[in-house]
């Protein structure tokens, strides 16, 4: 597969910021963060508080036979996610269904109206190919429409609404997190699995990970997203509105690389604060290219 690639010599990043009670800090300074490549300091080229660029969302639902139990609380989830996020005028999504393969079932749009429809058509049956629906969905969001207006500039994101399990994709699980983040999207993942749920207290939390699960926290750690793990879709509620608060509550870190030597390379990223008791979240790397020489 083509390597994930930084095409203007810059690597860009989104991060996001929490306090230790899981709040959102948005009134960081560039002169707050220190970012490391392959454990050497970068310099900051850009930084800006990305609080309101228009949303590009793939948003992949998982309609293979191992959900059929679950497949009306995912239609709800997705339905209930995209109301609360989608701003008229402003952002767009599309519809993505995998079960033996994946397939887009609603071409980018604003309109909720289509979306919900689409949604609401969908049965389930087969078997999951998971990989290949993010691999997919990601090279999709590497062109998304552009908003009107003189800023290009969109946030690319995937919400995944599955059990995790992948029987018969064609990628592999390093694939699809690579062409997510090549397309510099940011993999947020509701689970439908239930197993190791405690649901005591104000809201359900997973006691114990395994499985399907596992692979959807690597896809959201690889590329800065987060996992949700609800019992009922009246606890998607508080997360739906997490991640709209989120999507709006970020950074834009860019830097140039000092390394112009080892094209190929992956290079881990590390983006830290000085700041106390604070955690910051961004993809983890990205495959290097060589400098393209002038004029050509």
């Amino acid at each position: 597969m083509p390597p994930i690639v930084s095409t203007t010599g810059l690597v860009h990043l989104v991060a996001t910021v929490t306090d230790r009670r899981h709040n959102f800090v948005t009134d960081l300074e560039q002169s707050d963060f220190k970012i490391l490549e392959d454990n050497t300091p970068q310099d900051i080229r850009f930084f800006g508080r990305e609080t309101d660029l228009p949303l590009r969302i793939g948003v992949l639902l998982d309609t293979s036979n191992s959900i059929r139990p679950r497949l009306a609380f995912e239609q709800d989830a997705a339905i209930d996610f995209l109301d609360g996020v989608i701003r008229r005028n402003k952002d767009m999504a599309f519809l993505m269904t995998f079960d033996n393969e994946p397939e887009v079932i609603q071409d980018y749009t604003g309109d909720l109206g289509l979306l919900t429809a689409a949604i609401r058509r969908q049965r389930a049956g087969g078997g999951t190919a998971l990989n290949d629906a993010i691999y997919r969905a990601s090279e999709k969001l590497l062109n998304p429409p552009a908003p009107s207006g003189p800023n290009p500039e969109v946030r690319r994101v995937i919400v995944v609404i599955s059990d995790g399990d992948d029987n018969l994709s064609d990628h592999a699980l390093s694939d699809a997190i690579e062409s997510a983040i090549r397309a510099e999207a940011a993999i947020y993942a509701i689970s439908t699995n239930t197993d190791w749920l405690s649901i005591s207290g104000d809201k359900p939390k997973k006691i114990h990970v395994e499985g399907g699960d596992k692979v959807l926290e690597e896809f959201a750690d690889q590329t800065g997203g987060r996992v949700f793990y609800p019992y009922k879709v009246e606890d998607l509620a508080q997360s739906f509105v997490d991640i709209g608060t989120e999507l709006r509550s970020q950074y834009f870190i860019a830097y140039s690389p000092k390394d112009t030597e080892t094209a190929g390379k992956y290079r881990k990223i590390d983006v830290q604060t000085d700041r106390k008791g604070l955690a910051v979240r961004t993809r983890k790397g990205y495959y290097s290219v060589a400098p393209t020489p002038a004029g050509k």
